[in-house]
């Protein structure tokens, strides 16, 4: 009898293309934001006019807030809520060492590369490349090649707080700005 499951085989849900499931207007699971996320990065026509490059602050729109949506959980869970981001980054520009305070995520690079830190290592995101993360999760996200990148982020619930990490250093809370 085989026991490996998909999972085991793939390492990474991500990587197993038909776990993923399609979105859903109101998502309640983490394939189900990543399906939402990719249905965005694959509607190029909605996101690339808004994009906008700066090279004093880093740019940012919230491209959707849906509110808790009544109906949108299964039976005994609490509907989420959730915000999608687009961001730019230029080169150079960086996030700094931050966690999403409740928040869960969904990460995907639309265009060029951006490069992620964690405590596990460095990784270097592609076109196309995600990540997801549950709270307590903390990382930098920084464009280290010479051409602009773009990403989307989808947080659930929605961004209230983005604390900052310094190393050897406790959180301290800083004003939401999406990474």
């Amino acid at each position: 009898m085989n026991s490996d499951s998909d999972l085991q085989i793939a390492g990474d849900i991500l990587e197993v293309q038909h776990l993923l499931q399609p979105a859903r207007e109101h998502p309640s699971t983490v394939a189900e934001f990543v399906g939402l996320a990719r249905t965005i990065a694959a509607d190029r026509a909605q996101w690339a006019p808004l994009v906008r490059y700066d090279t004093t602050s880093r740019w940012y729109h919230r491209l959707r807030a849906v509110p808790h949506a009544l109906g949108s959980a299964r039976a005994g869970q609490t509907p989420l809520g959730y915000e999608v981001w687009l961001l730019s980054w230029v080169p150079g520009q960086g996030s700094g060492r931050h966690g999403h305070g409740p928040s869960s995520g969904v990460l995907t690079v639309l265009d060029g590369r951006l490069t992620e830190h964690t405590e596990r290592g460095t990784r270097a995101l592609a076109p196309g490349a995600q990540r997801v993360f549950a709270p307590g999760y903390v990382h930098e996200v920084v464009n280290d090649s010479i051409e602009p990148a773009v990403s989307l982020h989808i947080y659930y619930p929605g961004l209230t707080e983005m604390p900052m990490h310094a190393a050897q250093c406790a959180p301290a809370t800083v004003d939401v700005v999406p990474a």
